[in-house]
């Protein structure tokens, strides 16, 4: 009997020390990470202001290149809407959707993942001038976890996960437009 209580009190608190932590674990996170591209600000935004281009340099992209993907809208105007299916659980199912433009300096987009699990985030590109023909480009991403899944945030580490994929993007941009 003495060993069935004691076996109730580790699974006890094998389940709810998680939940306890969950609820003092951000609920919110961002990535970031940026490039210098040797290209004036507007040549900058009026390539990535298509959400068509990131095929080219987005390392979703790349990881399926045969991923199915329909578009709705006018591509480089608020509302359009990129949708992607994908095989790959890496890629998953989801549509990205211009929320909001700022003319030669800032894109906001709405992303809505469907699988390979179920979230709505933001994602945006800010861009500035460095000089005349220097312009640093912001890739950002800003998630949220509800409770109690934010105790993922714990062991996952999103700057990597994330900000990997964002860096190589980036690279890649930079290559296409200088």
């Amino acid at each position: 009997m003495k060993i069935v209580k004691i076996i109730l009190i580790v699974l006890l608190a094998v389940i709810a020390i998680p939940l306890v932590l969950a609820l003092i674990v951000p609920k919110e996170y961002s990535v970031e990470r940026e490039v210098l591209i040797d290209k004036p600000r507007q040549e900058v935004y009026d390539y990535i202001k298509y959400l068509k281009h990131q095929d080219n340099f987005s390392s979703w992209s790349q990881m399926d290149p045969e991923m199915k993907k329909t578009f709705s809208g006018t591509d480089g105007q608020v509302g359009f809407v990129s949708a992607w299916e994908s095989e790959n659980p890496d890629v998953g199912v989801g549509e990205q959707e211009i929320i909001d433009m700022e003319e030669g300096r800032r894109i906001e987009y709405a992303l809505r993942f469907k699988e390979p699990f179920e979230a709505s985030d933001k994602a945006y590109f800010q861009l500035e001038s460095v000089d005349a023909d220097q312009t640093k480009v912001v890739w950002g991403f800003e998630g949220y976890m509800a409770y109690p899944m934010n105790s993922m945030l714990l062991v996952m580490d999103m700057e990597s996960l994330i900000g990997n994929d964002f860096s190589e993007g980036l690279d890649r941009l930079k290559a296409i437009l200088e």
